[in-house]
């Protein structure tokens, strides 16, 4: 199990905070993660790729934390008691593009977030992606080619500079 957490820890955490955006969350969910693969070892056929698996169980998490979310009621917060934090001056907008890019992620529909983050961040083929969110390669080539669409125009601003 020791292996299997040092192999797959840093991309389950940078899959979930791609769409949580908090590390604290993304470390939970990928926990969450290997719990579940420790408690359905036995249920894993060798079928097809070990990371379509791992991806398809990490899916399932991340539905099951959104839904958690939705029924949770939000908690009132002052924002005069959140503390002021300023953001470094960025000479080339690096950090202005990687804040549109992370808020752009975020407003994808789920299935278009997880079949891009899928295939860019985790180097995933469209046939494992498909594997992994259990639908067909065409389904998960108009998803990934929707994201694309709607990142870029959304990012169009930053082509304009």
């Amino acid at each position: 199990m020791r292996e299997l957490v040092e192999r797959w820890q840093k991309p389950l955490i940078n899959f979930f905070f791609r769409s949580v955006n908090s590390v604290h969350t993304a470390e939970d969910l990928a926990q969450a993660t290997f719990v579940k693969i420790f408690r359905n070892a036995g249920t894993y056929e060798a079928k097809a790729r070990f990371s379509s698996w791992i991806f398809l169980v990490a899916r399932s998490i991340l539905i099951s934390n959104f839904r958690k979310e939705i029924v949770r009621p939000s908690t009132a917060t002052d924002p005069a008691d959140l503390p002021a934090v300023a953001e470094p001056t960025d000479a080339l907008g690096v950090s202005d593009l990687e804040h549109a890019f992370s808020e752009s992620v975020k407003t994808l529909p789920e299935k278009h977030r997880t079949a891009i983050l899928l295939l860019c961040q985790q180097e995933l083929s469209y046939e494992e992606i498909a594997e992994t969110m259990e639908t067909n390669v065409q389904n998960v080539k108009t998803w990934i080619f929707r994201a694309r669409r709607s990142l870029r125009d959304a990012l169009s601003v930053f082509l304009e500079k």
